[in-house]
Order: C-alpha cells, then sequence, then structure tokens
C-alpha cells in the first residue's frame, strides 16, 4: 500500500484565495447571519422568510415547484414546512385534481407575520446592497444566476 502524498502548504493557501465555492460559501453565511438577526424579533429565519415568501402566490403551489425554487430537495422542504405549520403559518393540503399531490398556502397568520417581515427584508437588504456598493449587486445577481 503506497503512503499518500503530502499536499503542499502554499496548494492550502492556493484554494483558501481561489476557490469559488469555499468564497461563496463564507458569503452565503455571513448574509444568512445577517438576515437571521434581523428577522429574529419575529422569530423567523431567513430561511423560513425565503419559504414563506415562496407560498406568497395567487394560487397554492406544489411541492416540486417550491422545493426547485428554494434549491432543496423534497424531504428537506418538508422539514422545514413542519414547524412553520405547527405555528398556524401555512397548511398544506391535497391537490383537489390530483390526490398524490401536495400543494401548500399561507394561512391568515403567515400572510400577517409576512407582511411584517417584508419591511425587515427591505432595510436589511438596502444595507447589503449599500455595502456592496453601486452596480454591484446586480453584477453579483447576475453572476450568481449563471453558477446557478
Amino acid at each position: 500500500m503506497s503512503k499518500p502524498g503530502v499536499i503542499p502548504f502554499e496548494t492550502t493557501l492556493h484554494v483558501r484565495d481561489t476557490c469559488l465555492c469555499l468564497h461563496v460559501q463564507r458569503a452565503a453565511r455571513a448574509l444568512a447571519r445577517k438576515f437571521d438577526e434581523a428577522l429574529r424579533p419575529l422569530d423567523l429565519t431567513n430561511g423560513q422568510f425565503s419559504l414563506l415568501m415562496a407560498l406568497n402566490r395567487p394560487e397554492p403551489p406544489g411541492m416540486g415547484p417550491v422545493a426547485h425554487l428554494l434549491a432543496m430537495d423534497r424531504t428537506t422542504l418538508t422539514a422545514a414546512l413542519k414547524p412553520l405549520e405547527k405555528r398556524g403559518l401555512l397548511q398544506t393540503m391535497s391537490d383537489t385534481k390530483d390526490r398524490r399531490l401536495r400543494r401548500m398556502k399561507l394561512t391568515p397568520a403567515g400572510h400577517a407575520l409576512l407582511s411584517r417581515a417584508v419591511p425587515i427584508w427591505v432595510k436589511t437588504h438596502a444595507e447589503v446592497d449599500d455595502a456592496l456598493g453601486e452596480g454591484r449587486p446586480d453584477r453579483l445577481r447576475s453572476d450568481l444566476l449563471a453558477l446557478a
């Protein structure tokens, strides 16, 4: 059995400085913390806010489109729905035409909480945009969409 090679520390520094995955993950965690802190008074996380916003549609969406929008699998989405459903913020139901399909919709309490959360999101998002500087938020969004 051969002995594994030792990776030079210079390689570690190169990965640290150039790895897009690392930099995107670090930025995502920092943004998540910022929005979590801002939404904390509403007992809401940034992920829960995004999920509630994904349900804010004229017609109750199915699991597939919401999971796709949030880039999560259906099992993860189902787990994320449970605490919000327990809080009475959303409800899940069978599709009227195909009982195998599940649809989700905001309850009046979910709409009310979302109405309180949106101004917090707007203020926090403006702070992030300002920190990035003129023109950079749109460029970043464009670049991230290209990667997705």
